[in-house]
């Protein structure tokens, strides 16, 4: 685990050193954009997405970008008392599986179009004027969108992919990893004052540090929805070829992707496949595997589809937001809660449901437990 030296704040050079060099740097670009002298140009990211020392005379040494690092740990036991983190899988209030009553977000919803709905109903409601999502543009691929209108929530929902749909390169690599905490230093230029975060825990962590030491604008996340991730992948052409290969399908013949208990590829005519993680571990990146969140912990919300049925979202209610947006979205028919014939069965399905998730969690926590005693 990466700790704090005593003599003093660290700064962009104890990144390299920490982070970069050992191979877990995310390429999510926050030390970037949140630089304090990005005025000055001190930092850029490289071609492939890495952040650079551009001149190291206009680094201020603050600290900030040492600080918001998702692989950075110093500020967990503030963060931990904020926001109440307890064992197994932090604070949480409720546990749910829930769909959208909505068709076409039913249509194009990886799970149970939850998220999607929640953001209808917040954005309808004054919640929130606009929500940070990503933007599925192909098999392992999305983009960062801010989404200010119910059509573009829809629009960034769909996981299908039409023929011409390419993965996101940077550089000469592809990666299905989405920057979102990108969009957050926008959002005072596109003149959003509330606006939800969807992002992955790492995201969802960065963000949190950020709002803890007051960097402008994270105060304008005014709700934070965390998803359920074991890893996202990153890989050249040639490591593609090599994939399809083991696979047996191409990646371009892929509809839609969903995770639960492992990855479940549905291909452009109907058949459905499974792939165990450990089948595709070599493209995921390596920041995952030093990552020990896999229920975005510190989330308001936290949403996957590990531990439903098909067609239904598992649901965190860990905050008060999220339990007053969740509530809210339900009783004006938003959502639907998943029904049960007893209260026997309904206590049965949240036992086995958080007993999975509890299971990943700790699964994630022991492979980024081994990863950093390897480095």
């Amino acid at each position: 685990m990466l700790i704090e030296r005593e003599e003093g704040v660290k700064s962009f050079r104890d990144l390299i050193q920490e982070v970069q060099n050992p191979g877990f740097c995310g390429r999510c670009g926050g030390c970037v954009s949140f630089c304090s002298a990005g005025d000055l140009h001190a930092l850029s990211l490289d071609k492939n997405g890495f952040p650079v020392l551009l001149d190291e005379e206009k680094c201020l040494k603050c600290g900030i970008c040492y600080l918001i690092c998702p692989q950075v740990k110093v500020l967990d036991s503030e963060l931990n008392k904020k926001y109440l983190w307890r064992k197994p899988v932090g604070n949480w209030r409720s546990l749910h599986s829930a769909k959208t009553t909505n068709r076409k977000v039913a249509k194009v919803a990886t799970d149970g179009g939850v998220v999607t709905s929640l953001l209808f109903y917040a954005l309808e409601t004054g919640i929130i004027d606009g929500a940070i999502v990503s933007r599925r543009v192909g098999p392992f691929a999305r983009q960062p969108a801010v989404a200010t209108t119910a059509k573009e929530l829809i629009d960034a929902a769909g996981s299908h992919f039409d023929e011409t749909a390419q993965l996101s390169e940077v550089g000469k690599s592809y990666t299905s990893f989405v920057p979102s905490i990108l969009e957050v230093k926008e959002l005072r230029q596109r003149g959003l004052t509330r606006v939800a975060l969807v992002g992955t825990p790492c995201q969802v962590y960065s963000l949190r540090k950020m709002q803890l030491l007051k960097v402008v604008p994270s105060d304008a996340v005014a709700l934070v929805i965390g998803l359920f991730c074991m890893e996202n992948f990153s890989f050249t052409s040639e490591e593609r070829k090599k994939l399809e290969r083991k696979l047996h399908f191409r990646l371009d013949k892929v509809e839609k992707l969903n995770i639960k208990d492992d990855i479940i590829v549905a291909l452009k005519g109907g058949e459905i496949l499974h792939i165990p993680f450990e089948l595709i571990d070599e493209i995921a990146r390596p920041a995952c595997f030093a990552c020990s969140d896999f229920s975005s912990e510190f989330a308001d919300i936290s949403c996957g589809g590990l531990g439903s049925p098909d067609g239904f979202t598992t649901v965190i209610i860990r905050a008060q937001a999220g339990e007053q947006v969740f509530n809210g979205a339900k009783h004006k028919g938003f959502i639907s809660e998943m029904k049960f014939s007893s209260k026997e069965k309904r206590q049965i399905h949240k036992t086995t449901q958080m007993a999975k998730i509890v299971a990943f969690s700790q699964r994630k926590r022991e492979r980024a437990a081994r990863t950093l005693r390897g480095r």
